[in-house]
């Protein structure tokens, strides 16, 4: 039985310059009342790669030794900690949907959604140049309600879509190497570049 779910208020402030948009929480992050609360999901792992100061091994490195992973930065333990850390590297977090009904965890499985207010959020914190959506879920259903060239928000912004950091791998993204690499394209939005 489907049951409607509701997201979380945004992680924003004036520092923001990346809007990471999702879809919907999971079961995990309702439990936890936390975005991204499955310690599965790589989010966390991916933002500390990008921003926690640890290097990934040069390409040359990693083919002389493919079983050794990437080192990256830990995220923190802490929620709290987690989300200062990426306010301080310019970084806000919501999801797309506002409410919907879904049965588990899975975006397949979203009904009767209703979206946030992504125009009204836009015009309170201007710094904002790029939406990055977590998952082709999420960049669809904000266009299915915003328009495919942003015509019902209040300025031009980027639209990234990016790979969803979920645990399930995809053809293309089987690990958390792969998502890393792919969502270096939020770092020139986030430093100002």
């Amino acid at each position: 039985m489907s049951e409607r779910i509701y997201s979380f208020p945004p992680v924003i402030d004036d520092r923001a310059r990346v809007l990471i948009a999702g879809t919907a929480p999971s079961v995990k992050s309702l439990e936890h009342g936390q975005f991204y609360g499955n310690p599965q999901n790589y989010f966390w792992r991916v933002v500390y790669a990008l921003f926690g100061g640890a290097s990934p091994l040069l390409p040359a490195e990693a083919a002389m030794d493919a079983a050794q992973p990437a080192s990256y930065a830990t995220p923190d333990a802490d929620y709290n900690k987690r989300l200062t850390f990426l306010q301080e590297h310019r970084l806000a977090l919501w999801d797309v949907i506002y409410s919907c009904e879904r049965e588990g965890s899975l975006d397949v499985n979203i009904k009767a959604e209703l979206p946030n207010d992504f125009p009204g959020l836009l015009e309170h914190y201007p710094g904002i140049t790029c939406i990055a959506f977590n998952g082709s879920k999420a960049f669809d259903t904000f266009r299915k309600y915003y328009g495919k060239k942003t015509d019902a928000l209040p300025r031009e912004v980027a639209l990234l879509k990016l790979p969803s950091t979920s645990p399930i791998p995809t053809k293309h993204m089987r690990n958390l190497d792969d998502r890393v690499g792919a969502w270096q394209a939020i770092v020139p939005y986030a430093s100002g570049r």
